[in-house]
């Protein structure tokens, strides 16, 4: 990356450090009261079925209710949500329409895709946290005959494995995630397979046309039916989901892919308005009967922060990923 890239995205990471910063002692007033006035559109990048589909429909419901408008998931995928992301910066500023995103949009995106139309660190406005979770390791056990994580690496080591692996994107966390381990575990004959969501992802590997694949909520159901079967998780053993499968760092110190979900409104947007967003979004995120639904599913678990944490959050993660993207060359145009 050139320096006076490199310089425009640290502009870009300071501006959302000082934007998120100052959003908090922001008065509601008149324009707050009126907001919503018709039906809020809910951008995606992901197709039905995926983990951010599901949990965008599962927030997207009582949010409505506290708003008093209807809230539409309207799921444009692709390139890795930077189709969803222009989308949302090129909407009205107004608050009706905003954008469902994990935070490879954020923290990856910038690193991967130099030629995109849109600058997620520039033209999008973070609006508050929805869930932290990490990923589970899951193979189709016709393809991959193996017990635990252990017996897949030796598997996946073997010369002429010819094995492929699918994942919800180029550049994802579901992608990384493998890449890293393929070179932490010195795996060389595993291929990448990208598909446009976890939905389509994991049919693939259900099907057999894929060995294995990172997912979430998109795998925890055919883990727990039996057509997947679950080795290991990307953070720590003890994830609600999957609370018997180790993490991956027990194997590999050092080894760490975890994920949060976000909200986004288009530069612009009045203050007054992301704050009642992000009001009516915590109240929502504090419902237990939301909580059970989304711990149940392996969605994650809800995960509320202050504008000041939100906008660290994706500075500290904006740099780690960086390293690990650099550490395994990866590109993407």
């Amino acid at each position: 990356m050139g320096r006076c890239k490199t310089l425009a995205l640290t502009l870009a990471l300071s501006a959302l450090v000082l934007a998120g910063a100052s959003l908090a002692a922001v008065p509601t007033g008149a324009l707050a009261q009126s907001y919503p006035t018709r039906p809020i559109h809910l951008v995606t990048g992901n197709p039905p079925g995926g983990a951010t589909d599901v949990i965008a429909r599962t927030l997207a419901q009582p949010l409505s209710v506290r708003l008093g408008q209807n809230i539409i998931v309207d799921n444009r995928p692709g390139a890795n949500g930077n189709i969803s992301a222009d989308v949302v910066a090129n909407a009205a500023p107004d608050g009706h329409t905003i954008l469902y995103a994990n935070n490879s949009l954020l923290v990856i995106n910038p690193h991967i895709y130099r030629k995109s139309s849109v600058n997620p660190l520039r033209d999008l406005v973070p609006v508050g946290t929805t869930i932290t979770n990490q990923l589970v390791l899951a193979v189709n056990p016709k393809v991959v005959p193996v017990d635990d994580f252990k017996g897949f690496v030796e598997l996946a080591r073997r010369p002429n494995a010819n094995l492929f692996y699918a994942s919800i994107g180029n550049g994802s966390q579901h992608h990384l995630a493998m890449e890293l381990l393929k070179q932490r575990a010195k795996i060389t004959d595993l291929t990448h397979v990208p598909y446009k969501g976890g939905g389509p992802a994991s049919i693939s590997v259900i099907a057999g046309e894929n060995a294995a694949m990172f997912g979430g909520t998109s795998v925890v159901n055919h883990i727990n039916s039996h057509k997947l079967k679950g080795l290991a998780v990307t953070d720590r053993k003890g994830w609600p989901a999957m609370p018997n499968l180790p993490g991956i760092g027990e194997f590999y110190p050092g080894y760490s892919i975890a994920l949060w979900h976000g909200i986004f409104a288009p530069r612009g947007t009045p203050k007054e308005i992301i704050d009642k967003l992000r009001t009516e979004l915590n109240a929502v995120l504090a419902m237990p009967e939301v909580k059970t639904r989304l711990t149940t599913s392996g969605a994650g678990e809800p995960y509320i922060t202050t504008p000041e944490e939100f906008a660290a959050l994706i500075k500290t993660d904006y740099e780690s990923y960086g390293a690990i993207i650099k550490s395994i060359g990866l590109k993407v145009d």
